[in-house]
């Protein structure tokens, strides 16, 4: 066994373009500008970020390989101190490339994922390797199909789990998703993911729907805070959400569940640990990118290169 840490964040991780600040995206053959962009990392590695930015034992549990992306997690992952050991490489491309848009208080994506080849094993069959040898306190991971069986052994194992989710999974696989939350020990979906994942035309009613799985839900909103639903009936929790000029929303949530993590790692009753959350999200707002622009050391040495190149050219 490697040693214990307080968090492994499972998933895949994405090399973030972000562009901030323009009053709306470009019609097909406009061009539009924009004085705000950051280079950052999203995915599994913002709360990962958010949880060790918190003071606690992080880990990463992902698949890095040949390209650009892996290369800005790996040097970033370094500066954080986030723990790499549980992660696996693979000679291919293998990280998403995400541009966000920033726009009147919204945002809009295009993203590219690599194929994963047919004979390459699914990431989630060494998951619970990671778990048995590096034994985390709380593992952080997006519910959907295929995520039960890890969860299960997550559980054997001792270690606890919090769930997170997206729009486009709550809509295609809920009966998935659902299952996930029942074999969890905290569920934190945003307020849109729980009406379309419980099917219910409002929070109220998803709220009540959410009841009888019996896992406690912490539902995220925003500069609203978050509420915490369970058992013992409904908690707005407000504390901790500063205010701050939203630059971009982007890993919010994932930012949210890290420093939640972090406080349940050090043992805070679940009310305190959405103060911490709420804190971590807000800060993750007030800045361009899930984790903050990055600097990318190798691009730098590129840049340095073709910069000295181009100046002996020029004396020639």
């Amino acid at each position: 066994m490697i040693g214990q840490m307080d968090v492994i964040s499972f998933g895949q991780v994405f090399l973030e373009l972000v562009f901030g600040h323009i009053h709306g995206l470009p019609a097909p053959g406009q061009e539009v500008f924009t004085d705000d962009f950051a280079i950052s990392c999203g995915g599994a590695v913002s709360c990962a970020t958010a949880a060790a930015r918190a003071g606690a034992s992080a880990g990463l549990c992902t698949l890095l390989g040949d390209d650009l992306g892996s290369q800005v997690v790996v040097e970033h992952c370094e500066r954080e101190g986030i723990d790499l050991s549980s992660s696996a490489w693979v000679r291919r491309r293998v990280t998403g490339i995400t541009t966000v848009f920033n726009f009147d208080g919204d945002r809009s994506f295009v993203t590219h994922v690599p194929p994963r080849p047919a004979d390459e094993p699914r990431p989630t069959q060494r998951w619970a390797g990671m778990v048995r040898s590096h034994r985390p306190a709380w593992c952080y991971l997006h519910a959907g199909p295929g995520k039960q069986d890890f969860l299960r052994e997550a559980r054997e194992l001792g270690a606890k789990t919090l769930v997170d989710v997206n729009l486009e999974t709550s809509e295609r696989s809920p009966a998935d998703v659902i299952e996930c939350v029942q074999l969890a020990d905290v569920f934190v979906p945003n307020e849109a993911e729980l009406v379309l994942l419980t099917r219910t035309d409002g929070l109220e009613s998803a709220l009540e729907a959410a009841l009888p799985w019996g896992t406690p839900v912490v539902v995220k909103r925003g500069e609203g805070g978050a509420l915490i639903v369970g058992p013992d009936g409904m908690l707005p929790v407000a504390e901790g959400v500063a205010p701050v000029e939203v630059a971009d929303r982007t890993g919010a949530g994932d930012a949210f569940a890290g420093g939640m993590i972090a406080a349940l790692a050090r043992g805070l009753p679940l009310q305190h640990a959405v103060v911490a959350g709420n804190g971590a999200g807000s800060e993750a707002v007030g800045r361009l990118g899930a984790v903050g622009p990055v600097r990318v050391q190798g691009l730098s040495t590129v840049m340095a290169r073709d910069h000295s190149l181009r100046e002996r050219t020029a004396n020639r």
